[in-house]
């Protein structure tokens, strides 16, 4: 579906512009990766942590976003790795870590150069790998020169010594692995901070071996499948870019089309050329924008602009009460299909029931709008779209259809049928023009507003582990929306005694954007300062609140740090 539809944009709309959730929670670690390393995927599978002694897990709370990761952590640590957790939160995995850094919000940057400069200047990092592996370390070198721990403690509020024990852990180990989330992604400086997390791997050689590499905890089940099926605005299956001619003329020659060499908007600058006039019609299929993305008064005045807005999903979502056409699609019990996760592994999902009522399954819906456009696609079965990624992906070449219906799963990259695939990558060369890794030096800087005496707060939107990003499964499941069911602020117990509230009173939250009301919960987890919202309940939008500013190279939104005000809600009006 995700590669029919970026192929129905491209071939039968004429554009680029075509995105997804990538742009909302790993896009700048996309970027990161593809430039340092030549690959947006991760390079060891979850379960490797069990061969690391070092496991480093930043701005990640996988308990609750990727229950089945912390679970391998947590065996990891039982089993004697040391596990290093760093957050501005101090969230539950924390209780199994050897040692915690909960470091300001905003500051990655700062803490990562610091440990940086330990390593180098001590001398710890890896020579040989160094010198025949990447380029680019006397640049690096002279940007982290400056950034001791005892400068840099002042600025992320880490203690000196602690910075340095965990650099020199994290270096000297026989494996060290790093996993992040979007506590990492989600910032203006997003690109940066994974820059950094790939300088350490490089620098120590912490890569390409089992126990070691870089895994950005992927935020969806099948978001890492849609971006090498080329759901990004910029980039065409396999991550090759619209603008390089000769990538181009391959998928001209497939396609049978002229393609647009220009990159594409993103989702968020959709939004603002929907807001302007510059795109009058949108087609949504399984993304709900009235709800995830940023400064929502303005998302929704775009998407309400709109001349049209086509909506495809499997329930009615806020984007869809905005639409002018919902075709009514299948959820996945009731298609085939694959998905690929975080692991790079290749799943294959068959069909159990029928879609109920009008709904179609979203291939179907897809085929026929192509041949209403005029194009002749003569797809029948999900295997034969299936084949056709297989000629134009050489990750998956070696994945046949009739491998999966055998296997269940293969991981990639794959390169013939005789290929077991490739759980851990990386280990003789990095997939960019010279084989080796690019070390990208990364200066601290600030978000794009800062807290002041008008908004002291700092707000931290994220998920929980009850309800799924918009909450527009999961608010529709009885048993978990009973669990949780009305959106909470989450804040340090010395910050509700300043401001004479207590766990459960109705506070309101302000930005620059917009106001929300909701309940408080006492969390000592949550740094003094700060104040954590899930951004799954409609009722209480958090995304009313958060900053569009966007990332210059991934251009993903800061929904990790904007500067709000809290204070107690008025009074509910009397309905009776």
């Amino acid at each position: 579906e995700a590669y029919l539809f970026q192929k129905l944009v491209r071939t039968g709309f004429g554009t680029n512009n075509v995105d997804h959730c990538t742009r909302l929670c790993h896009a700048s670690s996309v970027a990161a990766l593809l430039e340092g390393i030549g690959s947006g995927a991760v390079s060891n599978q979850v379960c490797d942590v069990l061969k690391a002694e070092v496991v480093f897990v930043i701005g990640a709370n996988p308990t609750v976003n990727h229950p089945v990761a912390a679970t391998w952590i947590k065996n990891a640590a039982q089993r004697g790795a040391k596990l290093v957790v760093a957050d501005p939160r101090r969230t539950e995995l924390a209780r199994h870590a050897t040692h915690v850094l909960q470091f300001r919000s905003d500051t990655d940057v700062a803490l990562l150069n610091a440990m940086l400069h330990v390593i180098v200047d001590e001398g710890l990092f890896d020579r040989a790998f160094v010198a025949e592996r990447t380029t680019g370390f006397e640049a690096l070198r002279e940007s982290v020169a400056g950034c001791s721990p005892e400068a840099m403690a002042a600025v992320c509020g880490i203690d000196a010594a602690a910075i340095r024990e965990v650099a020199r852990l994290y270096a000297t180990s026989r494996a060290s692995m790093i996993l992040w989330g979007m506590g990492i992604s989600q910032h203006v400086h997003g690109t940066d901070n994974a820059r950094c997390l790939i300088a350490l791997a490089l620098v120590t050689g912490q890569i390409g071996r089992p126990g070691t590499g870089l895994h950005p905890l992927r935020g969806q089940n099948n978001v890492q499948g849609a971006s090498d099926a080329g759901l990004i605005p910029m980039m065409l299956p396999d991550y090759a870019r619209v603008d390089d001619d000769r990538a181009a003329a391959l998928f001209e020659q497939l396609w049978g089309t002229k393609l647009d060499r220009r990159p594409g908007l993103t989702v968020v600058e959709t939004l603002h050329a929907a807001a302007d006039g510059r795109i009058r019609g949108m087609y949504v299929m399984g993304e709900n924008p009235a709800m995830s993305d940023p400064d929502l008064r303005h998302a929704r005045e775009a998407l309400a602009k709109l001349e049209l807005l086509v909506v495809q999903d499997i329930f009615p979502t806020e984007t869809a009460y905005l639409a002018d056409i919902i075709l009514p699609a299948s959820a996945f019990p009731e298609k085939t299909g694959t998905f690929t996760n975080t692991d790079r592994m290749v799943q294959l999902a068959h069909q159990a029931i029928d879609p109920p009522g009008q709904a179609r399954q979203d291939l179907r819906i897809i085929v026929d709008m192509a041949r209403r456009l005029g194009l002749d696609w003569r797809y029948a079965h999900p295997r034969e779209v299936f084949g056709e990624m297989r000629r134009c992906m050489a990750s998956i070449r070696g994945i046949s259809w009739e491998r999966l219906e055998r296997e269940g799963c293969v991981t990639y990259p794959c390169e013939d049928e005789n290929d077991p695939g490739q759980p851990v990558v990386f280990g003789e060369r990095f997939p960019t023009a010279d084989g080796r890794g690019r070390l990208v030096p990364a200066a601290p800087m600030p978000a794009d507003e800062q807290p002041d005496g008008a908004w002291p707060f700092v707000l931290i939107t994220g998920r929980q582990l009850e309800h799924w990003h918009t909450g527009a499964m999961t608010r529709r499941a009885q048993a978990l929306d009973a669990i949780e069911p009305e959106a909470t602020a989450s804040l340090h117990p010395r910050d509700l005694a300043r401001l004479g509230l207590r766990a459960g009173e109705r506070a309101a939250i302000a930005s620059r954007r917009g106001e929300i009301a909701l309940r408080v919960r006492e969390d000592d987890g949550v740094a003094e300062g700060s104040v954590f919202v899930p951004f799954a309940y409609a009722e209480a939008a958090a995304n009313l609140l958060t900053n569009p500013a966007l990332d210059p190279y991934g251009k993903i939104p800061g929904f990790k740090y904007c500067a709000v005000r809290v204070s107690r809600a008025a009074p509910a009006a009397d309905t009776a």
